[in-house]
């Protein structure tokens, strides 16, 4: 079992990396970024602090909103949180740094950019699904306002706190620049995408499951043969 944890855990991080180098793909098409990432990029923009720093403080918050909404009812193994978003915070900024020669400059280049760090986006976010051992700030503070403050599902949340999220970095924008910076049709465009690219993945490689984790297949064929 420690040994499928820890396959489990580095199957994780590959995802985690695989996420941060979409991201970076994204707004290095400068078409915007990721909804999760554009208060922490149009902040960049602004502030002498890197797109990774401002992640690892965005997360931060995120996951004390969630301890403030569950207080007592907030897991500790939720606490994994932490040094996944410092290690997220970190990824970004490598893999902003590996993409430094990136520099679209047509408006095809750029687009083409921005459906390239889409599908590598999606393709991390399958992974990490995958792995099944800690959700991002993100999505568990989504989980935590699902669980606390309204009966809505999971997906209509999420795509309302994306939404908050975009809205916000738009007037930040507009106060630093007096115009939209950072956020762009990019911005929608992998909001729309991500998932869909993510849920086909699950689709085209369900097999997967079984040749990773063969072990948690046995067991629930077990499972369903004693019930």
């Amino acid at each position: 079992m420690k040994m499928e944890k820890l396959k489990r855990y580095l199957i994780f991080g590959a995802g985690l990396f695989l996420s941060s180098f979409g991201v970076s793909f994204i707004t290095k098409a400068d078409l915007g970024t990721s909804p999760i990432s554009s208060i922490p990029y149009v902040l960049s923009l602004q502030l002498p602090m890197t797109l990774g720093e401002f992640t690892i403080f965005f997360s931060l918050l995120l996951i004390a909103f969630q301890l403030l909404l569950l207080r007592k009812r907030f897991p500790l193994e939720h606490l994994l949180q932490i040094p996944v978003s410092v290690l997220f915070g970190i990824f970004i900024d490598l893999t902003m740094e590996l993409l430094s020669g990136l520099n679209p400059q047509s408006y095809p280049m750029c687009l083409l950019s921005l459906l390239g760090g889409c599908a590598i986006l999606g393709l991390g976010v399958y992974i990490e699904v995958l792995a099944d051992v800690v959700m991002l700030p993100g999505e568990s503070f989504v989980r935590a306002v699902c669980q606390t403050l309204t009966k809505k599902e999971f997906g209509t949340v999420k795509v309302v706190f994306d939404a908050s999220i975009t809205i916000c970095a738009g007037l930040f924008s507009i106060v630093f620049f007096g115009q939209l910076q950072g956020v762009r049709e990019g911005t929608l465009i992998a909001a729309l995408l991500t998932g869909i690219i993510a849920k086909m993945f699950g689709r085209y490689f369900s097999f997967v499951p079984g040749l990773l984790f063969p072990q948690k297949i046995s067991e629930n064929d077990n499972g369903a043969a004693a019930a």
